[in-house]
């Protein structure tokens, strides 16, 4: 997840800080005594209030913001970031061409796993059966979430159990600090440190998708000229 306004925001009677980098993560119910639970109605008229460029995510009653903002903001975390998530949405959509099971996606893409759970991954593939006229999905095949300062604990803690728990058997994050991908699996009590060679094969595929770890960062993080 990425990017941050520099602008401290107010939603009801509970202040957010400025941000002080590239990138921020805002949990809400941390800046609030007593603790409050939203509830889905709650998280919706909020959102749909909120400015433009926000990213609002829903888990186990607590909001999670990221913003986006055009303002001053350092580019390197940004740039990395993006490039990561569009090369692996682009080389997940190459094999789903082949393998038709499903549908990649890259956020903002509401995935609505329960009342309590609202999600937008970095990106996401989609069960073709699942495709249909409501704005947001229910079911995942795969999440992926490109790792920043900011969102790293709520990526490897929060939405990852939120994940599991709702039964999504592969949920990935992009470690570009240490190159290697963290890959959960249903039922797993710690993720495999992948550093070489990721296979996929979903339920319905003939052929894995293939992902090569060093070279998918050589692809996504080119050394300058």
């Amino acid at each position: 997840m990425t990017l941050s306004s520099g602008s401290p925001a107010t939603l009801g009677h509970a202040r957010l800080p400025p941000s002080f980098g590239a990138e921020q993560i805002v949990s809400m119910p941390a800046l609030e005594k007593p603790r409050r639970y939203w509830t889905e109605e709650e998280f919706y008229a909020a959102r749909d209030a909120a400015p433009a460029g926000e990213r609002w995510e829903l888990i186990d009653g607590e909001v999670y913001i990221t913003r986006y903002d055009q303002g001053d903001v350092t580019p390197a975390p940004h740039w990395r970031h993006q490039r990561l998530v569009g090369v692996l949405f682009r080389w997940l959509d190459a094999w789903l061409e082949t393998q038709p099971v499903g549908i990649a996606f890259t956020s903002p893409l509401d995935v609505k796993l329960d009342a309590a759970v609202q999600l937008q991954p970095d990106v996401l593939v989609v069960p073709l059966d699942e495709l249909r006229e409501a704005s947001y999905v229910r079911r995942i095949l795969l999440a992926a979430e490109v790792l920043s300062p900011s969102s790293a604990h709520a990526d490897r803690v929060q939405k990852r159990k939120a994940c599991m728990r709702a039964g999504v058997a592969e949920y990935w994050i992009v470690d570009s600090a240490s190159e290697l991908i963290e890959r959960w699996q249903a039922g797993d009590e710690r993720p495999a440190q992948v550093a070489d060679r990721l296979e996929w094969l979903p339920a319905g595929a003939t052929e894995p998708f293939v992902l090569d770890v060093p070279a998918f960062f050589r692809a996504a993080l080119p050394s300058p000229p």
